[in-house]
């Protein structure tokens, strides 16, 4: 991973390239279904998103531009304590870097700071180094969804105690 690589809050210019990154990614992998972020009219906004308690987005760049990011949501309906890793999306030129990586443990991190003991995620088999890399960070498999995200679309479910 380069050294120029920042690690910063989401700000509200980031909202159409984030968005762009998003849906190409799930475009590339043959993921861009219905019941997905892709279609989820949030993914348009998730500056305004990420302003909910609980909540907070991360956002990679290099020499100011915008790679990916990801970030932790207290989905509806999720037990106490329980948050959703969420958006977690690069750009095709950042991935296999170990910028994934970095993002996850951020995100993590600040789930653990501000009071969280799991965090859940929805993802799809088409999103395969993905799964890789959540199974590294040592989430299990769950047998069905948890909470309200909506996504339909997403039938791999994964969770890890903090």
């Amino acid at each position: 991973m380069q050294a120029n690589v920042i690690i910063r809050p989401i700000e509200e210019k980031d909202n159409l390239v984030l968005a762009t990154i998003v849906r190409n990614a799930l475009s590339e992998f043959g993921a861009n279904k219905p019941g997905t972020v892709f279609f989820d009219p949030t993914t348009d906004a998730l500056y305004q998103l990420f302003r909910a308690e609980g909540s907070f987005y991360f956002v990679a760049e290099e020499n100011g531009i915008v790679l990916g990011g990801g970030g932790i949501y207290p989905t509806e309906g999720l037990p106490e304590k329980t948050c959703e890793l969420v958006k977690m999306y690069l750009h095709k030129d950042a991935r296999g870097k170990g910028l994934g990586r970095l993002l996850i443990q951020h995100c993590l991190d600040w789930a653990k700071q501000n009071g969280y003991e799991q965090v859940y995620l929805e993802t799809m088999p088409e999103l395969r180094q993905a799964l890789k890399v959540y199974e590294l960070f040592g989430f299990h498999y769950l047998d069905g969804p948890m909470g309200n995200s909506g996504h339909f679309g997403c039938d791999r479910w994964m969770l890890k105690k903090l």
